[in-house]
């Protein structure tokens, strides 16, 4: 982790900075490690753990203040940040373990809205490896209809050769079809209204045609059935003529969700398009899109209080995004068998254990 910061390049002036900016960082990712989710109690950590961090780090005047590590956080390149963060993600995941889906989604920080100012709240788009766990990167965009220019950037900066790559409907544009197609990788789109004729003609395909490949998963647990109803259609002909501009999809799915619990039911029709040949295993593939939400943004506001965190700059709140993703990850990358929660407890409480998560 030291090598990846020590790319980042320092925003503050030459000869006038008291703190090393590699030590600021990797105190910041051990304090979250450990609990911490804002820059006095970082600050804090910091001080109750001078001795021991004296040995890893350099701390030539201490341990800086919670102003200091505020200023360098607003500071900071973010763009540059999240382009060290996918290099440093994509270097930690496991050898020998293929790369299946890359689910890519957004989350808004609801902390970083400014009222007073009139400014948003903070969106960022991530990229999720279901089969590694780990968040692979981020790129922050003002608003969630920005994310059509987002998602081609964050693709930019990721290797996906070989990989599936899904996206709800925002992303379902040609051009981002195009650019997983030229660099290496699949993909499987959601399509709602905002692709009005070609969801007319993906609904009319599903009613009229018979489907090449139909499969059911049921799952129970919680008091809870769940049925999922995957149907996989070939485009035709004649699709393929009124909307050339997809001219990489070679398949229609359509996945009815039953879900039962107690003496209610509901019932939910999705539809998506893929490049993916319709013998593949769409109901797996679909469902696993979803670990974006429930290992990642779920993670992030419970695990880590992020939606709580009151940071009114949007570049501070970018990097510190950043960092507790460097801590995240590392979280997911120990094996041992506690909760995330219960592992932010013990490495607070062990620094044995800390030390052994940061240098995964």
């Amino acid at each position: 982790m030291h090598d990846v910061f020590s790319k980042l390049e320092d925003p503050r002036v030459v000869g006038r900075s008291s703190h090393v900016l590699t030590d600021i960082l990797i105190l910041s990712v051990l304090a979250i490690l450990c609990g911490a989710d804002s820059y006095d109690s970082i600050e804090m950590f910091g001080k109750a753990n001078y001795k021991r961090l004296k040995k890893i780090l350099c701390l030539p005047n201490g341990v800086p203040s919670h102003d200091t590590i505020n200023r360098v956080f607003q500071a900071i390149d973010a763009r540059h940040f999240e382009a060290l963060f996918t290099e440093w993600a994509t270097g930690i995941k496991d050898e020998g373990v293929a790369e299946n889906v890359i689910a890519i989604d957004g989350k808004t920080l609801r902390g970083s809205r400014d009222t007073f100012h009139g400014s948003a709240p903070l969106h960022i788009v991530h990229a999720w490896s279901v089969a590694h766990g780990l968040c692979l990167g981020q790129y922050q965009t003002d608003e969630k209809s920005n994310e059509i220019t987002s998602i081609p950037e964050l693709l930019d900066k990721l290797s996906i050769t070989g990989a599936i790559v899904s996206i709800d409907a925002m992303g379902t544009q040609k051009d981002i079809a195009e650019k997983i197609v030229k660099k290496g990788g699949d993909y499987i789109l959601a399509v709602k209204g905002n692709q009005e004729s070609l969801l007319e003609d993906v609904l009319q395909r599903c009613r009229t045609a018979r489907p090449d490949a139909d499969e059911i998963d049921v799952d129970k647990g919680h008091g809870r059935i769940e049925e999922r109803h995957c149907q996989v259609f070939a485009p035709g002909p004649i699709m393929r003529e009124d909307h050339p501009e997809w001219s990489s999809f070679q398949s229609i799915v359509k996945i009815t969700a039953t879900r039962i619990a107690g003496d209610k039911q509901s019932v939910e029709e999705r539809f998506y398009i893929s490049s993916l040949p319709v013998d593949s295993p769409f109901n797996a593939y679909i469902r696993s899109h979803w670990g974006v939400e429930n290992k990642l943004h779920w993670t992030l506001d419970v695990v880590f209080g992020e939606d709580q965190q009151r940071k009114r700059s949007q570049m501070a709140a970018q990097n510190f995004s950043l960092i507790t993703k460097f801590a995240l990850n590392l979280l997911r990358k120990d094996r041992s068998k506690m909760s995330l929660k219960c592992k932010r407890l013990r490495a607070a409480w062990d620094w044995n254990f800390l030390m052994k998560l940061l240098q995964i």
